[in-house]
């Protein structure tokens, strides 16, 4: 790749126009995710599109509400990678560590249009109402077990709220969801953890993309061997909205759908807890049965979104917005935690966590258009059934570090906690 791993406040974006934008320079997105709310603040505050750099490639960042909807729905910003200058000049390659969020096989998630309908069709007759609703006894058990563990490991101090409940949580009911073996369970954890984090080399994650296009390709070729009742085998003989899904198709949407379906809940149930904590009239509010767990949802999703950035779309012509062009072959990011902190849309005060807000909470974490989030109804279910069974059984749960101590994995894309600490009595 010709870009280099951190470039100039003057890089250039490969159409002929100067890449630093407004202020002169880009924000420069931190890999290390140093200061996520300062970050957040600096990209809210600098208008509706921003200049940014990712790791020496220069793209626009949409930071309004309103702005990023419209965009969402805007025909002329499109997946497909070809339509990138950069992509098309070589300037960025495989090389590029964060290729593999862009560049990710065929899937719901990698195409527009008719395309995009026929796929979403396929996994909308996949994931229906009911089959979220019979997985509700099944997230219960699973809960009330993971509750039981925590309780185990604690009679030798602190746990890990996020390694022993979070975590495999969410794994577990996407894995009986689409019919995953158990046994597969730490290896695509590993899996996944290698792939998004910045860390990991480049050479080293090509090899995990790899990895897991091998153990879903085996997937998809066992079920259509054999089908199960499970969301794999429905995505393989749902039998409506034009052709069946290739092998490609199915292993694109497994691979995504199972990352996207384990990595945001994890970030929902922790990012709710700390929020909790750290605002202890609210929680005493929600345990009295003031306030329910739904506004502890939905105000966790607005101020503390489980996604930071999503990547990317690139503009088919020139599109002007407020005042702003984005040029032709240019890429577009959405910052959905800048978005959530969107004052126009939440209020002076929406960098605060209030579950109390008088307005109803109208955010856009899980996306909007076409391609809106289809796991979000799972993540809500899952939230829904973990927090209040973890406050429940522990309602003196305390952290059990100074909160400024609670950091970040170094994921670019994705708000993910490396540990969470706590006592589960606040004895």
């Amino acid at each position: 790749m010709s870009l280099p791993a951190s470039s100039s406040s003057a890089a250039h974006d490969g159409t002929g126009h100067d890449a630093t934008g407004h202020g002169g320079c880009p924000i420069v997105i931190d890999p290390m995710v140093g200061d996520l709310d300062g970050e957040t603040r600096r990209l809210r505050d600098a208008g509706t599109l921003t200049r940014i750099e990712l790791l020496g490639v220069p793209a626009w960042s949409v930071t309004r509400h309103a702005a990023a909807r419209r965009l969402l729905t805007d025909q002329r910003l499109v997946k497909d990678i070809s339509r990138w200058t950069l992509w098309r000049t070589g300037e960025v390659t495989e090389e590029w560590p964060l290729i593999g969020m862009i560049d990710a096989g065929r899937s719901m998630f990698t195409v527009d249009g008719a395309e995009h309908r026929r796929l979403r069709t396929k996994t909308a007759q996949a994931i229906t109402p009911r089959r979220l609703e019979d997985m509700r006894p099944v997230i219960e058990s699973i809960t009330h077990r993971l509750l039981d563990d925590l309780e185990e490991q604690s009679a030798d101090g602190p746990v890990d709220l996020k390694q022993v409940f979070a975590l495999p949580l969410p794994m577990s009911v996407i894995s009986v969801l689409m019919g995953v073996d158990p046994a597969l369970h730490p290896r695509l954890h590993t899996l996944y953890k290698a792939f998004f984090s910045m860390l990991t080399p480049q050479d080293e994650r090509l090899a995990v993309i790899a990895e897991l296009d091998g153990i879903f390709t085996d997937m998809a070729r066992a079920r259509t061997a054999e089908p199960r009742d499970d969301l794999t085998s429905a995505l393989i003989l749902a039998d409506q909205g034009g052709e069946p899904l290739t092998e490609e198709e199915v292993v694109g949407n497994l691979k995504a759908m199972v990352a996207a379906g384990h990595e945001t809940t994890i970030g929902l149930i922790l990012n709710a807890v700390r929020a909790l904590l750290a605002h202890p009239d609210q929680l005493k509010s929600v345990l009295a049965g003031e306030t329910g767990w739904d506004a502890v949802i939905e105000e966790t999703l607005r101020w503390d979104t489980p996604t930071t950035h999503l990547l990317m779309r690139f503009a088919t012509e020139d599109i002007e917005v407020d005042g702003t062009v984005i040029r032709e072959g240019e890429g577009v990011v959405v910052s959905y935690r800048a978005i959530g902190w969107d004052r126009d849309q939440h209020g002076p005060d929406a960098d605060r966590f209030d579950i109390t807000r008088p307005s109803p909470n109208r955010h856009m974490t899980f996306g909007h258009g076409p391609h809106i989030c289809p796991g979000a109804a799972l993540s809500r279910l899952e939230a829904g059934i973990a927090l209040p069974a973890l406050f429940g059984r522990f309602p003196g749960i305390r952290l059990a570090v100074p909160v400024e101590e609670i950091v970040n994995q170094p994921v670019l894309t994705q708000n993910d906690l490396q540990s969470f600490p706590v006592h589960l009595r606040g004895d």
